[in-house]
């Protein structure tokens, strides 16, 4: 995996290592800029974070080209996306996670950054991380994405996917990823 492989490099690393950003720093950055979303935004190439209404619309979904569904809200109501609802031209990839500041999304991070990398890595692919709203479960796996398989910080992956659209993961995402954070970036809480 490269979350293992990226924490062995840094094991080994003599480079001197930041301090991420606070919780209530990273809620300040969150809080700033704009405050409503489209259904659908490209945040990365090839790479869209959306809502249940475009996600449960296949014909946006075919005339935006995507390949492949990542569903952060699998089995809810209004989001039971699946194989057979998309058809053979879509993958579908179910992670069954409720929006509470309590549930572990954690277990998620690597499993599915692994699996939007892998899909990007397709020739064409484009993929759709989707949840109800789009703005916590979704944004969440997609920041973790970015900062397992493009070494971002948190910092830097949330201004990065809000320069295309509002996000706000709940506080108990924000922790979980500042977590992944500090343990990529091998330093400890101050």
């Amino acid at each position: 995996f490269v979350y293992t492989e990226f924490i062995k490099m840094q094991d080994t690393s003599s480079a001197v290592s930041c301090v991420p950003a606070s919780l209530k720093e990273l809620q300040k950055v969150l809080y700033g800029g704009k405050r409503f979303g489209n259904h659908v935004d490209e945040v990365w190439p090839n790479l869209y974070i959306g809502d249940m209404s475009v996600a449960n619309d296949r014909y946006s979904l075919w005339k935006l080209g995507i390949t492949h569904v990542v569903n952060a809200a699998h089995g809810r109501m209004h989001c039971q996306g699946s194989h057979d609802f998309y058809g053979a031209t879509v993958e579908y990839y179910g992670v069954s996670a409720d929006d509470s500041p309590s549930f572990d999304l954690s277990r998620y991070f690597l499993p599915t950054a692994e699996y939007i990398h892998n899909s990007l890595n397709t020739n064409g692919a484009r993929v759709l991380v989707h949840c109800a709203v789009g703005v916590s479960r979704s944004a969440s796996l997609v920041l973790a994405y970015l900062m397992i398989y493009h070494a971002y910080s948190l910092l830097e992956a949330i201004n990065k996917v809000k320069e295309c659209r509002w996000i706000f993961p709940n506080r108990g995402f924000l922790k979980q990823l500042r977590a992944l954070d500090l343990k990529l970036h091998n330093t400890s809480a101050n």
